[in-house]
């Protein structure tokens, strides 16, 4: 029976941002240094948001290694959300400045990366502290860039709902059209875009 060799640097990753109708999807990869464990790690989703914060800040100190990629709008569009998840995956893996020995991707799909070892885990943001901190990083970076967004087009509200398909989101999508921002593919854009309503 053979031992399978022990991963020396590990990158856990994930995405934030699949379900919104507008923005970027953002990924995350992170190598966590074993000598530097930090506590309180999970699903990004499950945390408040001035403990994400100040996760965020020990991942990024105390991180062997990480990165944070996107796949914007027109991507999605482009090749759909799942594509354009994948993509902004396998951008992060290669942004590390670090080559992991095993990457662990949260969910059932993995991105197309010749000569890297992959595994998908289900849920894996619960139970491998390195995607949990990449989910971590990759929320925090897509809210910002929401709140960044939220300057630029103020009557979407997009600082309150973060792009999701909130009531409040679809009623301003409706009183204002879509702006530039927008994912066009998405139901409730596609079917504002049908009726000819672009901001």
């Amino acid at each position: 029976m053979h031992k399978n060799p022990i991963a020396k640097l590990v990158a856990g990753v994930d995405e934030a941002g699949r379900g919104p109708l507008a923005g970027s999807v953002v990924a995350a990869a992170v190598i966590l240094d074993p000598s530097r464990p930090i506590a309180g790690l999970t699903d990004s989703k499950k945390l408040s948001a001035p403990r994400r914060a100040a996760l965020e800040l020990e991942i990024k100190r105390s991180a062997s290694a990480w990165a944070i990629a996107e796949a914007s709008q027109a991507e999605v569009d482009d090749i759909n959300i799942l594509q354009a998840s994948l993509l902004a995956m396998k951008r992060a893996v290669l942004a590390l400045n670090l080559k992991p020995d095993q990457v662990l991707v949260d969910g059932n799909r993995l991105p197309g990366l010749d000569g890297y070892a992959m595994l998908a885990i289900v849920k894996g943001d619960l139970s491998e502290p390195c995607i949990s901190a990449a989910s971590i990083l990759a929320k925090e970076f897509r809210d910002r860039q929401m709140l960044e967004l939220d300057l630029l087009y103020p009557e979407y509200g997009f600082a309150q709902h973060k792009g999701y398909p909130t009531a409040l989101h679809r009623e301003r999508l409706l009183q204002h059209g879509i702006s530039p921002v927008h994912r066009l593919s998405f139901g409730p854009v596609r079917d504002l875009l049908i009726m000819g309503s672009t901001k």
